[in-house]
């Protein structure tokens, strides 16, 4: 009898080898498994939509689908069939339908405490927060646990947040979440953390600051204990809100005898200073200055306080905290901010860096530390701190290059924290030419002989020296900007590369060597270098901009299909990943993070990169397969494209790139500020638009390429083409006016830093005439559906002024391709120069021909059926006269014009890639360099060949495909 516990159920035996096949990615097998199993038990649901996930993964949907919906509509109860059902639905991307499934199995087995979950979490999966609250106190009635009951009460803490009106928020969800949480409190129901937290965003979000104090005061409050000092930080926000700054600063004070390296509360003690000042406040003449103690009201009572602290670190055998003495700095910061006298209490700024220096200059973080106060230095003490730092710096005897080096790891820090000060204080950037290259010689020669303190650290491991490296990289950068001599730039990245191959996972080099490799437009090596970041999650939106924004634009369309991919996977995949996290918030009651996860959803939807990824992949598949694998409406079809339908969020547009990502020690004067970032995000959204737009109206022309001719159709609105027309009059004008804005936008062009945002595709795209051109193409889209409407028997002047369009078409065409012509690559006396801006017209080109041409394509659709019809008439009234109609003969200039054009790209490519070919990267003599660094460097310009060589076959062969289309184009 003890055995019969263990029996299994004879079902799941027969199911687990179709279980094992899906598992090991065998999907077939799971398919003809399951087929053998339904010949002998017809009725096994669970096999059914086994073999329904088989079919989802080979790819054939719609049997899938229907075999699902065969068991959903006998409404299972029994585990496997449901488990099997979500799994499937949830690969579909289809999560409403689970919610139904469930929704049957709760009303077949009403009592169920698992179904019912399974039910609140599939309504948590489609965000259907009012569903939740009722099934969450279903459960609870079911099973009074209070985890349930909660449940209940954060959906509708979920409804207020994301409810259009804030007034019902306000007056209906949270008061009545209040209520609910508040009839649990005094019946003492209240066990867990999670629940007290919950009260407390109910009351913050309500704005009852003073009844969430009394909860996080009173006995509730005790529950807080899974975060360090949740009650204190919880308590320090509130009375900022209250402004109740005698207890700001008391509770600020108290926790900061305690701890007085606890960074977080110094602002807090420091800004209740100054609001009490500003209101005058005095103590009371008897009892507690307050309800948290006594408080600080006085310059010279913080100042006191901070010296007691500097003191008590002072006097100290073991190491001293950083907190107390950068407190100083930043009080002295405040003090001088407010124009108060008592800043001369503290001291003399040089003096409180050189001791800050003296203590901690050995720490990495000391230039961090200290560069936030740089700005407390008179112009004419930078010299005089550097000085007094390098003094404090011991290094050893002066060796035959004539530096000093230091003999440990401490030392190096101090002196390599040295060079970083007098990098930010500018000193480097006012140096000339012969002093910067003196420099790059010294920082060189440090960092080589730091590499000796790091022989024996692993390979993922930084060496000690690695800023030397990346501040030479700087210094040759700033060179090439100011001189324009190319010859520091191979330097830059020959000094990289040798940095790299000593430190395999320095992040910084290899970002710095992707950026110049873009700006040098060689898109091949910068694929592997994104790839060695290994960049996960949200850093694709936030660092993915620097692969994608060159990747297309310098003729890689594999790589930039791939690069597109990277980023798109990440966005795809969010929107999944963000309902499992909100499931798991809800399991393990860490309510004041679903919010979050929401809030991090919203922000990755309306990302400007993931607009822009979206945008500019579509427009490659287009422009790399559109009638040339697939026609150009299959290919719209294939990406659901509309043009009616615009899924940017513009009013919402979020900027989430990180443009602080390089590490630098420039002065402010040349860092990135607000206005840069304004700009930036100006140009990216006007460009975007022009993009979208140009997306949209492709779409539409391949929708007009199939749809009813207007002759034929006599209620022409009822079938939607006069409705259509006015899209398109609408989508033009955007452009037209996008275009307008873009142009005056390219007139007051402005200067990023070299480190700064990317600058956009805008003002090189206007200045080839490329935008003007597509603009052009798509607009004569107009004058061919009028010509379609009136046909060729009365509409001479509309001939006319199609075949001039077309004429203007060539002769712009003719204009890009022209500013394509020149050398990419070039060897003058010896040196290697380099003109991206060449190889980005040509890609320019490259996408106006398509345009042109899928326009010329609607065009022939177009006068095919007039001509044939045409030519029935002049048959029909014997008719001798044989010419051809104005805008056949244009259109047949048009197709030999463009074939034309296409073979002078060709010829021109292959001058290119035969020139390219021809130069001896090998005989090139670099006067300067040691044999391992012109080794590097070398490496360096063949890679940059080698990527111009690969965008030149890339887009050779895409033009050879563009040709072989022109033959299709014969009416």
């Amino acid at each position: 009898m003890a055995a019969r516990g263990h029996v299994q159920d004879p079902n799941d035996r027969r199911l687990r080898p179709i279980y094992d096949y899906l598992d090991n990615g065998n999907n077939k097998m799971a398919i003809q498994q399951a087929d053998k199993l339904l010949k002998k038990h017809k009725d096994l649901h669970c096999a059914k939509v086994l073999k329904a996930i088989g079919l989802q993964r080979t790819g054939k949907q719609d049997e899938a689908f229907t075999l699902a919906q065969e068991v959903a509509t006998l409404e299972p109860t029994d585990d496997n069939s449901l488990q099997a059902l979500t799994i499937l639905y949830r690969e579909m991307q289809r999560p409403e339908l689970v919610t139904k499934l469930y929704e049957a199995a709760v009303k077949k087995v009403p009592l169920s405490e698992e179904y019912h979950s399974h039910l609140f979490m599939a309504y948590a999966r489609v965000g259907e927060y009012k569903k939740m609250q009722q099934a969450g106190m279903a459960l609870y009635k079911i099973v009074p646990k209070n985890p349930y009951y909660f449940w209940s009460v954060m959906s509708l803490v979920m409804q207020a947040i994301s409810a259009q009106d804030e007034k019902l928020a306000q007056t209906m969800f949270l008061p009545l979440a209040e209520r609910m949480v508040e009839k649990m409190v005094k019946e003492e129901k209240i066990e867990a953390e999670a629940e007290v937290q919950l009260y407390f965003m109910i009351l913050e979000r309500l704005g009852k600051c003073v009844e969430a104090l009394e909860v996080i005061r009173g006995p509730l409050g005790e529950k807080l204990t899974s975060e360090l000092q949740s009650r204190e930080n919880k308590c320090m926000m509130l009375y900022q809100r209250l402004q109740r700054w005698p207890e700001c600063n008391a509770l600020a004070h108290k926790l900061l005898l305690k701890n007085p390296d606890d960074w977080q509360f110094y602002p807090s003690y420091f800004e209740s200073l100054f609001h009490l000042m500003d209101q005058s406040w005095s103590p009371p003449e008897e009892g507690e200055h307050c309800s948290e103690g006594a408080v600080h009201h006085t310059v010279a009572e913080v100042v006191r306080f901070v010296e007691e602290r500097i003191k008590g670190e002072d006097g100290k055998d073991s190491r001293s905290l950083r907190g107390p003495y950068l407190a100083r700095l930043e009080l002295m910061h405040r003090l001088r901010e407010r124009g108060c006298p008592e800043e001369s209490l503290l001291g003399e700024p040089l003096e409180l860096m050189v001791q800050f220096f003296g203590k901690f200059g050995d720490k990495p973080c000391c230039i961090t530390d200290l560069k936030i106060y740089l700005h407390l230095l008179a112009p004419e003490q930078h010299v005089q701190f550097i000085n007094r730092l390098s003094e404090a710096v011991p290094l050893g005897e002066q060796g035959e290059e004539g530096f000093a080096f230091p003999e440990d790891t401490k030392a190096l820090q101090r002196h390599l924290c040295v060079c970083q000060l007098s990098r930010a204080l500018g000193l480097h950037h006012s140096l000339d030419v012969d002093g910067k290259l003196r420099l790059i010689t010294e920082l060189k020669a440090h960092y080589r002989h730091g590499l000796k303190f790091g022989k024996n650290s692993l390979k993922t491991e930084l060496q000690f020296s690695d800023m030397y490296c990346l501040m030479a990289a700087h210094v040759f950068i700033d060179l090439w900007t100011e001189t324009g001599d190319e010859n520091m730039v191979w330097q830059g990245l020959g000094l990289l590369q040798e940095g790299l191959s000593h430190s395999s996972s320095n992040a910084q080099f290899k970002l710095l060597l992707l950026l110049l490799y873009c700006h040098l437009g060689a898109f091949e090596p910068v694929v592997d270098l994104y790839s060695s970041l290994d960049a996960k999650h949200v850093q694709h939106d936030t660092i993915g901009f620097l692969l994608t924004r060159y990747a297309e634009s310098l003729g890689q369309f594999a790589a930039a299909s791939q690069s597109c991919n990277f980023s798109l996977r990440f966005f795809h995949s969010n929107q999944k990943d963000t309902s499992e996290y909100i499931i798991q918030a809800y399991k393990y009651g860490a309510f004041e993070k679903i919010p979050e996860f929401i809030a991090l959803r919203n922000r990755l939807n309306q990302s400007l990169h993931f607009a822009q990824v979206r945008t500019e992949r579509m427009l490659l598949d287009l422009f790399l397969e559109a009638d040339i694998v697939l026609s150009l409406e299959e290919s719209v079809k294939a990406m659901s494209l509309s043009a009616e339908e615009d899924d940017i969020p513009w009013d919402n547009m979020r900027d989430n790139r990180d443009l602080t990502v390089f590490t630098s020690w420039d002065p402010k004067e040349r860092q990135i500020t607000d206005e840069h970032r304004r700009r930036s995000l100006e140009e990216e959204s006007v460009w975007l638009r022009i993009r979208s737009l140009t997306l949209r109206l492709l779409a539409y022309l391949a929708g007009m390429g199939h749809a009813p001719s207007q002759q034929n159709s006599e209620t022409t609105n009822e079938n939607g083409v006069g409705d259509k027309s006015s899209i398109l009059g609408s989508l033009l004008s955007q452009l037209h006016q996008t275009l307008q804005t873009a142009a005056q936008m390219a007139e007051k062009s402005i200067q990023y830093p070299f480190l700064g945002p990317p600058s956009t595709r805008l003002a090189p795209a206007l200045s080839s005439g490329s935008c003007q051109c597509q603009a052009a193409a798509l607009q004569l889209s107009v004058h061919l559906q009028e010509l379609e409407t009136v046909g060729l028997d009365e509409s001479s002047e509309l001939q006319t002024q199609i075949c001039n369009g077309f004429k203007s078409l060539v002769v712009q065409l003719q204009e890009i391709l022209n500013k394509c012509k020149g050398d990419v690559l070039e060897m003058k006396e010896s040196k290697l120069k380099t003109r991206p801006s060449l190889l980005e017209n040509l890609i320019f080109f490259v996408e106006t021909v398509c345009i042109v041409l899928w326009m010329a394509s609607y065009c022939a659709k177009i006068l095919r059926p007039l001509k044939t019809s045409l030519q029935k008439k002049k048959k029909k009234k014997k008719d001798a006269n044989t010419a051809l109609p104005v805008v056949v003969c244009g259109f047949q200039e048009l197709t030999g014009s463009l074939q034309d054009l296409l073979t002078q790209a060709l010829e021109h490519i292959k001058g290119q890639e035969t020139g390219m070919t021809a130069l001896k990267l090998a005989s090139l003599s670099l006067e300067g360099y040691t044999q391992e660094e012109a080794s590097f460097a070398k490496a360096a310009m063949d890679k940059v060949q080698s990527s111009y060589l690969r965008s030149l076959q890339e887009v050779g062969d895409l033009l050879k495909k563009r040709a072989e289309t022109i033959k299709n184009l014969k009416i």
